[in-house]
């Protein structure tokens, strides 16, 4: 499968930049809203913004279970910021009542690095994304970002920050077809991450 179909979660976020570094990355890009669309695709990302919100839409879309059909599958995901927080099992300073489509053995902070005000960007060195200590670190993009508080054993840690008070925190993961980092790749205009994430969806077909 050369050009997979993914789609991007366009209940908020950035759709269109995902849909972009998608289609720079080797993929076809759909936008996904309703049940039908979702299982019209090989693989979804789940875009940032408010995860909480988009949990509210995912259910009242009629998406939250099909989605977790799909994974339950095996259909390959990828969250960014808000989608890991989406992705992860478990939640630590979510709001009452928030859900999550679960997926990822992790624990993730809502939040962890702070207010809008708090956002940052850091060179990361990601050898499994090709930013290893040999290649050009890859520019990363902290927007109201959460963190990996605790990973399973079966989870890969492809990410930490290296620098300040938040050394060693866990921002980028995989674990099977599921694939999260708590920054926005697709702003940055490094297209390593999503076309680590389009190779995923090939090698899972």
């Amino acid at each position: 499968m050369s050009n997979p179909i993914i789609g991007v979660l366009a209940l908020q976020g950035d759709v269109l930049e995902h849909s972009r570094a998608l289609e720079r990355a080797g993929a076809r890009s759909r936008r996904v809203r309703r049940s039908e669309e979702l299982s019209s695709v090989d693989a979804l990302v789940l875009p940032g913004g408010e995860s909480s919100t988009i949990d509210k839409l995912l259910r009242r879309f009629g998406l939250m279970e099909p989605l977790r059909a799909r994974i339950a599958g095996g259909m390959p995901v990828y969250g960014s910021c808000a989608g890991m927080i989406l992705l992860a099992d478990r939640i630590l300073d979510g709001i009452d009542g928030q859900q999550t489509v679960g997926g990822l053995d992790v624990t993730v902070r809502r939040n962890a690095f702070g207010r809008q005000v708090d956002s940052f960007e850091e060179d990361l060195h990601a050898p499994q994304l090709g930013a290893g200590d040999d290649e050009e670190p890859m520019r990363a993009v902290f927007i109201r970002a959460p963190w990996v508080e605790q990973a399973a054993a079966g989870v890969d840690v492809l990410a930490t920050v290296s620098t300040g008070p938040a050394a060693g925190r866990i921002v980028a993961v995989r674990q099977g077809a599921l694939m999260a980092t708590a920054f926005h790749p697709e702003i940055s205009g490094d297209v390593r991450i999503h076309r680590a994430f389009v190779d995923l969806v090939r090698a899972h077909r």
